[in-house]
């Protein structure tokens, strides 16, 4: 509660953590993106966009180029015949399993 009561009584800015945050995992696929590989160890493109087949190829590139530049997503190219890439989730994304954990116990309280 001490805490909650921090973060409501901390100024408005553009350097809020909430704020910076949100931010960050904005975007329609982020969120989705980063919910697949907490699921999984790794996945390659094809199984991401399996797992979401309304996103184009374009989109889901892009996203996942956004997410490995902030250090959330890990890229590892395999040059193998035939060559393939999986993506999985880095210590700074894993962080983020407790929060989607936090969502899931509100999604199973509050929309079931």
């Amino acid at each position: 509660m001490i805490i909650l009561q921090q973060i409501l009584t901390e100024p408005v800015s553009e350097n809020c953590p909430v704020r910076k945050t949100l931010e960050l995992l904005s975007g329609k696929w982020k969120t989705h993106i980063i919910y697949e590989l907490c699921k999984n160890l790794s996945m390659r493109f094809g199984e991401l966009k399996k797992a979401y087949p309304a996103i184009t190829n374009t989109m889901l590139t892009n996203t996942l180029r956004e997410l490995e530049n902030i250090g959330i997503v890990h890229r590892e190219q395999y040059n193998e015949i035939p060559p393939h890439v999986e993506y999985s989730l880095t210590d700074k994304g894993r962080e983020l399993l407790p929060v989607f954990f936090e969502i899931y116990k509100w999604g199973k309280k509050n929309l079931e």
